[in-house]
Parts: C-alpha cells; sequence; structure tokens
C-alpha cells in the first residue's frame, strides 16, 4: 500500500525571473505526477535563498506501508531462474542521469539535458498495480526498481546480495528509440521501470499479470551461481557477443567498490562565525511592523499557493487537512493506528553549524511528530551538498554525519535509507560556490490512538498559553537576523539534545494525559509565527506577556524568563533557540496541568497568556487583529510569484 509523499523544498531567491518559472514547473510537475498516481501530498517545506540560484534542489519522500511477511526482497539467487524487465520501455532519456548529477553544474551543462529521465505517471500506477499483484503471487525471488545507472543498478545490486552472478541479453530489453547501442541500454536511467527475478517453471503466471496490465514483460538474462570460493559475475551479451564483464560485488558498497577517504578542514567562516555577538544587533524599535514583516517572508509564509494544487484527499487516508497539526497523518484503515510523516531542515543552521545544525533537522522532525501525538520511529535523508573534494564542503558532511548519528540515536530513530547528492554548486565569478549543506531528513511515527491526534490550532477563546521550554537571548541565524538585518554569518541557535529530548518527553506525557489542546514547536521566525500559526487557522487571537512585562508569579519553572533584561524582545519574538513548543490548556484543565507540569524542573514551562476572539496582544500592546495577519501569511508567497 503507497501512502502520501512530502516534497520538501525548493531553493532559490524568490524575486527572480527565473526563480519563478522554475517553482511553477516544480509544483506542476510534483502535482502533475502526484495527482494523476493517485496519493496524496501531505505536505512539505520550501526555502529560499540566493546560494541556490544555479543549482536548485527538489527533494522528495514516499511513504508506504506492508504487512509483515508480505515484503519483496531485492535479490537475485538461484541458478537458472530467469530475469525479467518490466514497465516501460528503455529509451536515451536518463543515459548518464548519475554522472550529471555527480559534477559541477557550468555553461554547457544545458548540453547535458538528456541525462534527465522522462516520467509517466500512468504507467508508473499500472507498474505499482502489477507489482503489488505480482508480490502475491508467491512466484517471485527479488524485484528492484531501476536507480542510478538503470539496468547495472539493478543487476549488481541484486546479485550481490543473492552471493550471484547474472547472463543478461541487452538486445532482449524493449526500447523506444531504434539503434541504441548496448552501453546505452545497459545505463539508461528510463523511468517505471523494474528487474525481476522470477521462480524457475512460473514465468507464465508472470507474464499473464503484466500482460494484463498492458506493461512489457521480457525476460532478459538468467541468474547464475559461482563456483565454491569465487565470486558472481555479471555478463552482459549484445548481439550474441559478450560485451561487459564484472563481479557483482565490485560495483557494490560493501563489496569491492572502492571507499574513499577524503580531506577536510573546518571553514575560516566557522571560526568567524563564533565572533557574533546578539549586543552588536540594533533592536528595532517598531517590532510590530517586524512582525508582519516575517509572516510575509516566502520562507515563513503559507505554502498555500503550492498545497491547494496538490490532490491531498485521495484514497481518503490525509488525516490533516482540515485540521492542521505539526505533522502529517495518514489514516492506516482498519486499525487504531495513524502514521506521522514530517521532512525537515533549516539549511542555514547547518551551514552555520554542520553538527549542531543537523541534529536541529533531526531533533525538529521528532519534535513535529511528537507534537502530532506521535512516536518517532525511523528516518530517512537525503544529503545535499557541495564538491566533496572541497576539504571545507567534505568538513561541513562529516560535521552532518556527526550530529544526525547523535539525535538518532537519542530519538531511537534509525536510519533506514537515503541518498547522498553531491556536487551541487556552480561557479560564479570564477569561484566555485557551493549550496548551504542541505541534509533533509525525513521522519516517520507511529500514533497509536488515532483519536488522540494532537493538533496545532487553537480552539476557543479563554484557553491559557502555556510556552514549554527555555526563553533564550538568541536570535543566531534566524529568519530575523538574516532577511531583517541581512546578517548572513553567525552561529545556529542554541541548542542542548538532552534538554530537547526532556521537552519532547513532556508534550508526549502531556498529550497522553489529555491535559492540552493545541501543540505546536517553535522553528522559523520564532515566538510570534508560532502564535499567529495556531491563531490563524481558527480566526482567534492571543494576548500574551513577555518576559519585559511579566509578573513573578506567571513564572512556573521557567527561571531564565523573567529575569530583568535577560531577554530581548525581538529575541523573545523573533529569535529561533530550540527546544521550545507552544500549548493551549482549556481553563477546566488548569489546576491538573500545573499539578501535573509545576514539579518537572528539567522542563522548563511559563505561562504566556490567553486565547483570544481575534487581536494579537503583546504586553498590552495591539499587533493587529487576525484577519490583516492572516491576509499577509496566506497571500505572501502568491503575491511573490505573480
Amino acid at each position: 500500500m503507497f501512502l502520501p509523499w512530502e516534497p520538501a523544498r525548493l531553493h532559490r531567491e524568490i524575486h527572480l525571473e527565473k526563480t519563478k518559472w522554475l517553482v511553477k514547473g516544480v509544483v506542476r510537475g510534483i502535482g502533475n505526477y502526484g495527482n494523476a498516481f493517485g496519493i496524496p501530498v501531505l505536505g512539505g517545506e520550501v526555502f529560499f535563498d540566493e546560494c541556490y540560484n544555479t543549482n536548485p534542489l527538489v527533494n522528495a519522500m514516499s511513504v508506504g506501508i506492508v504487512k509483515q511477511g508480505e515484503n519483496i526482497s531485492a535479490i537475485a539467487c538461484g541458478d537458472g531462474n530467469p530475469v525479467f524487465i518490466v514497465g516501460s520501455s528503455t529509451g536515451k532519456d536518463g543515459i548518464h542521469g548519475a554522472a550529471f548529477a555527480s559534477k559541477d553544474l557550468t555553461k554547457s551543462s544545458g548540453d547535458d539535458l538528456p541525462a534527465v529521465q522522462v516520467g509517466d505517471p500512468f504507467m508508473e500506477k499500472l507498474l505499482l498495480e502489477a507489482s503489488l499483484e505480482v508480490g502475491k503471487s508467491g512466484a517471485l525471488i527479488g524485484m528492484q526498481d531501476m536507480g542510478a545507472a538503470g539496468i547495472t543498478c539493478s543487476t549488481s545490486e541484486m546479485s550481490a546480495k543473492g552471493n550471484s552472478g547474472m547472463d543478461v541479453w541487452l538486445d532482449k530489453v524493449p526500447t523506444r528509440q531504434e539503434g541504441m547501442k548496448d552501453w546505452e541500454i545497459l545505463l539508461s536511467e528510463s523511468q517505471e521501470r523494474m528487474l525481476v527475478v522470477v521462480k524457475k517453471g512460473r514465468e507464465e503466471e508472470i507474464k499473464r499479470i503484466f500482460e494484463k496490465w498492458d506493461l512489457n514483460c521480457v525476460q532478459i538474462g538468467i541468474v547464475t551461481t559461482p563456483e565454491e570460493g569465487k565470486e558472481g559475475m555479471l555478463r552482459y551479451f549484445y548481439q550474441g557477443e559478450l560485451a561487459g564483464e564484472i563481479p557483482a560485488k565490485s560495483l557494490v558498497l560493501g563489496g569491492g567498490a572502492p571507499v574513499y577517504t577524503r580531506e577536510f578542514k573546518e571553514p575560516a567562516a566557522f571560526k568567524e562565525s563564533k565572533k557574533f555577538s546578539i549586543e552588536s544587533v540594533d533592536e528595532p524599535q517598531d517590532l510590530k511592523s517586524v512582525a508582519k514583516y516575517l509572516l510575509g517572508r516566502p520562507n515563513i509564509a503559507s505554502k498555500k499557493w503550492v498545497i491547494e494544487q496538490y490532490d491531498s484527499m485521495v484514497g481518503t487516508v490525509n488525516m490533516t487537512t482540515n485540521r492542521p497539526s505539526d505533522a502529517g497523518i495518514v489514516n492506516i484503515k482498519g486499525t487504531d493506528k495513524a502514521i506521522a510523516v514530517t521532512v525537515d531542515c533549516n539549511s542555514r543552521y547547518v551551514n552555520a553549524d554542520p553538527e549542531a545544525g543537523c541534529a536541529i533537522a533531526v531533533a525538529e522532525a521528532a519534535r513535529n511528530i511528537v507534537c502530532s501525538g506521535g512516536e518517532p520511529s525511523a528516518i530517512t535523508n537525503c544529503l545535499n551538498f557541495g564538491n566533496p573534494y572541497n576539504p571545507e564542503v567534505y568538513w561541513q558532511f562529516v560535521g552532518a554525519i556527526k550530529g544526525m548519528s547523535k539525535a538518532c540515536l537519542k530519538f531511537k530513530t534509525p536510519v533506514t535509507g537515503g541518498n547522498v547528492s553531491f556536487y551541487n554548486q556552480s561557479n560564479v565569478s570564477g569561484s566555485d560556490v557551493p549550496v548551504f549543506p542541505t541534509p533533509t531528513i525525513g521522519m516517520i511515527g507511529i500514533i497509536e490512538d488515532k483519536n488522540r491526534i494532537m493538533t496545532m490550532d487553537f480552539k476557543q477563546k479563554g484557553d491559557l498559553i502555556f510556552l514549554v521550554g527555555p526563553v533564550k537571548n538568541d536570535i543566531n541565524s534566524s529568519e530575523y537576523l538574516a532577511s531583517f538585518h541581512k546578517i548572513r554569518v553567525s552561529p545556529a541557535p542554541l541548542f542542548n539534545l538532552e534538554e530537547e529530548f526532556t521537552i519532547q518527553q513532556t508534550i508526549k506525557a502531556l498529550i497522553k494525559k489529555q491535559l492540552i489542546n493545541a501543540a505546536h514547536d517553535c522553528s522559523d521566525g520564532g515566538l510570534f509565527v508560532t502564535l499567529a500559526e495556531m491563531a490563524i487557522p481558527s480566526s482567534l487571537g492571543f494576548d500574551i506577556t513577555s518576559p519585559k512585562g511579566l509578573s513573578k508569579e506567571r513564572i512556573i519553572s521557567n527561571e531564565s524568563f523573567g529575569k530583568e533584561g535577560q531577554v530581548r524582545m525581538d529575541a523573545f519574538l523573533f529569535g529561533e533557540s530550540q527546544s521550545r513548543i507552544v500549548v493551549a490548556v482549556s481553563p477546566e484543565k488548569e489546576e491538573e496541568f500545573l499539578e501535573f507540569i509545576s514539579p518537572l524542573t528539567d522542563a522548563p514551562v511559563s505561562f504566556l497568556g490567553h486565547v483570544t476572539k481575534g487581536e494579537f496582544r503583546i504586553d498590552s500592546e495591539s499587533f493587529g487583529f487576525v484577519e490583516e495577519m492572516e491576509n499577509i501569511f496566506d497571500n505572501a508567497l502568491e503575491n511573490y510569484l505573480k
């Protein structure tokens, strides 16, 4: 069963006409393919920065579920078992696709456009249904899609896993272009194709299934078993002659494939960023204008313009279309459970400090799962970096892996897979400029009782607003610092992994005990944006008190919150220090909430204020009304693109 997917991000400066064209094209491409393919889109991220102007990134995660015992292995074994290629015909599109992705972009890169594959969502849907049917037939040994390098990839990986080899006849591969050469057939990355290994004697069953779905199903080889003590060999034949021969394991990491040890060194900019001090930044006099400015920033504003072009309800499994939550929620029909899905990565943080920034990406993903009522389960990733031969880029890569490892161990979220995309950079004025290191984290979590999903929207006037987590005098690497003050060099936001874990455990307990009715983490844009995002869906408002105007009796268990002069107003409202979650509590639950939360000295908690009818008020000053804020927030991205 296939479940929804999340397009992760497209990066460029939004004011450029090329960026607008790319954004519209990417959104249309994901919409056209996903909508036609028949899987709902749950959500995602969009991020803009000048470092992506030449080399934008588009990552996507698709999630599916399978019943225990019904999984299909990507393996080839059993001497003489037939090997089939199924699905679309093979074309010249996608040849050298992996190679194209493994070099810097230049002025001549446009000549390599045939390396980009041509997708057909309707063919993919047919292949999906046929593959599921074949999987239930009992006739399969193994099946794998064609990844980078096409037939080369699937034949080598499947053979290596089965300690076997293959004889493959390339001239039997169905092609859609005449005169294709043997190496072109071998390396093509045309989409909608699978390599299938079938139990000998059951070939006709498989053929009938694919014939029913009007798909190619052609035997192109057989599995071979090596002599004892020898490696399985891949032998590729073309028109009766041996075109290539290589041990399967030589092409597979962990086998005989080369493992490189690269030089890396800390960039000078990293040490320079540590010199940043919040005292060097003048605090704006008009914080109301800053708040509205941030709500309208393309990195913060609603992605409604994007979302509405995607089918979010096909299959009727999306449980968050009308109930906004920090993660997308997928109904597992026939059970009490649901799956929470999220993708996260603030690449500005990773650029400032790769180890801390990547740990934050994992932590934020877990935070989104937890705020939705789920238990973080596992991650996959797409690690986007510049040229690994650049020692400073490779230093970023090493740091990001360390940060991911630490965070995943803490949250007990194994890395089930992923990919690495290097060479994401371009030549600007004679210098190679890499993109921000962007290790996009895709995480899933399990919601044991789908009747206890937690949403982020305020529910009613009069509810109490609390902040769970520390309040710090920190504006490091925030959207506020980068876009409003134009300061691009600063450390990553303050982050402590142990503190983060404790905060998340506290939120889990609050949800389990049903003591809160809304939860939303503080991330891009800081506390003000968090409160606005909680208020807008229900057309409500808030009235809160800052540390500046706070009376001591409002501090529950957060000693730093009310100390005079310790936290600036811009840091309080717009800073992006981590491990902070805003929760709402109904008045009738207040006493029980306080009884539970007050003893938790390792989880700072502060009373901020109340949910109101529709005005945004801070320290008794009006910052505006929800209608105005909603108009800015909902329409900013569309206005930029128009």
